[in-house]
C-alpha cells in the first residue's frame, strides 16, 4: 500500500513543464481524484480567492480563506479537502523548473527561493490581487503561439517573480547572498539525497561518505542551513514519512517500520516516542480522532 502518487501529466497537446488553471477547472477534470489523497512528483502553489476550506498537507489540517496561499512541495501529501464552494489558482512546475542547472545565482536563488517559503501563507488583498494578476498572466501565456523554449523563458521569469514576491514578503529577500555559497549548495545536496534515502541509511556516515564530505563539513553545513544537528534532521525526515503514512494509509505499524529500514517494530516505536512524544498508534489515533 503506497499513498497514490501522482506525476505531471498535462493533457496533450500540451507540453510545458508549468501549468496554471483554477480549481474550477480542476473539479471539471477530476471531481473525484480531488477528494482524493495524493503524493505529487511535482510543486505545487494553491491560491484561494473564493470561499472557504481546509486542505490537508502532510498529516496537518488548513484552514484556507481568501488569500490563503499553500505551497505543496513535490513528495508531500496533500488532498483538497471535502469543502466544495471555493475557488482559487493552481500552479503546478516540474521540480526540474526551479532546480539549479548552473551554478549562476539566479538559478540558485530561483530553485532556494521555494525552500524557504512556509507552507501556508496569507496575503492581503493588495497581494492577493497582485498574485491573481500574476496566475492570470501565465495561464494567458501558457497558451501563447511561439516555440516552446521562448514560453518556457518566459514562464521561469513569471515563476521568479512570484517566488520572489513571495519571499520578500516573508522577510527572507536579505539573506540572497548566503544561499550561494558552497555551504548552502553543500546542504542542498545532502537535503536530496536524505529525501532519497532516508529509508536505507539512518546514519550520518553514510551521507557524508556518499557525498565525499567530512562529517564535520556537512555538521557545519546543516547547522547553518537549518539549525540543527545532521541526526536530527535525519530523523526528522524519517519521522516525516511515518506521520504520512499513518495518518493517510492503513497500514499496519510493523510495516510501516519495515519500509523505513528499522529490523523491529519496537526499535520503530521507541525511535517515533522519542522524537514525536508518542507511539505510532497513539499519534494515528489523536490525528484521526
Amino acid at each position: 500500500m503506497e499513498i497514490q502518487r501522482l506525476g505531471y501529466q498535462p493533457q496533450a497537446p500540451y507540453r510545458l513543464d508549468l501549468e496554471v488553471f483554477s480549481v474550477a477547472d480542476l473539479r471539471l477534470r477530476a471531481k473525484e481524484e480531488l477528494r482524493q489523497t495524493h503524493r505529487y512528483e511535482f510543486h505545487t502553489v494553491v491560491c484561494v480567492t473564493q470561499g472557504t476550506c481546509t486542505q490537508i498537507v502532510d498529516f496537518q489540517s488548513i484552514v484556507c480563506a481568501p488569500g490563503s496561499l499553500l505551497v505543496v512541495r513535490a513528495g508531500q501529501a496533500h488532498n483538497y479537502g471535502a469543502d466544495a464552494d471555493w475557488d482559487g489558482w493552481n500552479l503546478l512546475f516540474r521540480p526540474e523548473f526551479v532546480l539549479p542547472v548552473s551554478t549562476t545565482s539566479h538559478d540558485l536563488k530561483l530553485a532556494l527561493d521555494l525552500e524557504r517559503l512556509p507552507e501556508h501563507m496569507v496575503l492581503s488583498d493588495p497581494e492577493l490581487r497582485k498574485a491573481t494578476d500574476l496566475f492570470q498572466q501565465m495561464h494567458e501565456d501558457t497558451m501563447m503561439d511561439a516555440p516552446q523554449e521562448d514560453v518556457h523563458r518566459l514562464l521561469r521569469h513569471q515563476l521568479h517573480t512570484l517566488l520572489t514576491r513571495l519571499s520578500i514578503l516573508q522577510g527572507r529577500h536579505q539573506t540572497q547572498e548566503p544561499l550561494v555559497s558552497p555551504a548552502s549548495q553543500r546542504f542542498q545536496r545532502f537535503q536530496q539525497l536524505v529525501d532519497k534515502r532516508f529509508a536505507q541509511w539512518h546514519q550520518v556516515a553514510d551521507y557524508a561518505s556518499q557525498l565525499g564530505y567530512t562529517e564535520k563539513s556537512l555538521a557545519r553545513a546543516v547547522a547553518a542551513a537549518a539549525g540543527t544537528t545532521v541526526k536530527a534532521f535525519i530523523a526528522a525526515r524519517i519521522n516525516l514519512e511515518a506521520k504520512r503514512l499513518l495518518v493517510h494509509l492503513d497500514m499496519p505499524v510493523a510495516t510501516i517500520a519495515e519500509k523505513l529500514g528499522f529490523d523491529e517494530p519496537t526499535n520503530f516505536s521507541k525511535f517515533f516516542k522519542r522524537e514525536v512524544g508518542c507511539t505510532p498508534a497513539e499519534f494515528r489515533k489523536r490525528q484521526r480522532g
